[in-house]
């Protein structure tokens, strides 16, 4: 009886060895956008605003400004009557004044796995006014609500088109209230395109960034990035049509680190 129990716990110990080297054991595989494994979530520590610094600059467009195509609306009546004493057109490249360029997401690329940040519960908004997204361009955090409105005469569908989220097609008839939405995973390089079926005309980008350090580039192209913790850091500036580029940068303790410029040049 004693041999047969020995033999009885060598048979289990066997199965339970087969048993992990056939993957039993593995961790299974962390999704896209999901904290690491042994990433804080949540429980990191608070940035600490007397060490912090600043990273701040203008971004620009170096050469001949493209001309804005004009939008022809007739078949939206109720929104070509918006646009009846400045005809819409295409917002792909916005230049200012000193080749100051807007619609640009900028923000900080690092390792901030041992920094806790409160998710913004203020809602980002885009408007559907004049058959044009308002803005045309915006940038929030990963869970952070977004709220789509119409302030038209006329029913909108809203298409975000993601590749690491998922995806959603909504209509927005005129005089419905808000849509509530949020993106579970960072799309930032490329942000998320987004699209009317309604009016093929209408295009707008939504940036999802994992941390708060990010900002849109206004028409003076500047930004100015707040309560950024010493190190090193990548900055990448992305535009529709002219892609992104990167500038390293590194903030010392309590150091505003200013005149961080990138400069777009036409594609070749």
């Amino acid at each position: 009886m004693k041999g047969k129990s020995l033999l009885v716990f060598a048979a289990t110990i066997a199965l339970a060895v087969v048993i992990i080297s056939c993957g039993g054991g593995q961790q299974q595989e962390t999704p896209a956008g999901a904290p690491a494994a042994g990433a804080p979530a949540g429980g990191g520590k608070a940035v600490d605003s007397a060490t912090a610094g600043s990273v701040s600059g203008t971004i620009k467009f170096d050469g001949t400004a493209p001309k804005m195509r004009p939008i022809n609306m007739a078949a939206e009546p109720s929104c070509a009557k918006e646009h009846a004493g400045s005809p819409a057109t295409t917002q792909d490249v916005m230049v200012g004044s000193g080749g100051a360029l807007q619609n640009v997401v900028v923000y900080l690329k690092g390792d901030f796995s041992q920094y806790s940040f409160d998710t913004s519960s203020s809602p980002a908004v885009i408007d559907q006014k004049g058959c044009q997204y308002t803005p045309h361009v915006v940038a929030l955090r990963v869970g952070q609500p977004l709220n789509v409105t119409n302030s038209d005469m006329t029913t909108h569908n809203i298409h975000p088109v993601p590749m690491n989220n998922r995806e959603w097609n909504q209509s927005q008839p005129p005089g419905s209230g808000p849509l509530n939405e949020t993106f579970a995973r960072e799309e930032d390089n490329p942000p998320i395109p987004v699209k009317c079926n309604v009016h093929p005309w209408m295009k707008a980008y939504i940036a999802v960034v994992g941390n708060p350090y990010f900002q849109v580039t206004g028409n003076d192209g500047s930004f100015n990035l707040k309560n950024v913790p010493p190190g090193t850091y990548t900055l990448t500036a992305w535009h529709e049509s002219f892609g992104s580029m990167d500038q390293m940068v590194t903030v010392g303790a309590s150091e505003a680190k200013k005149d961080v410029n990138i400069t777009f040049k036409p594609k070749s």
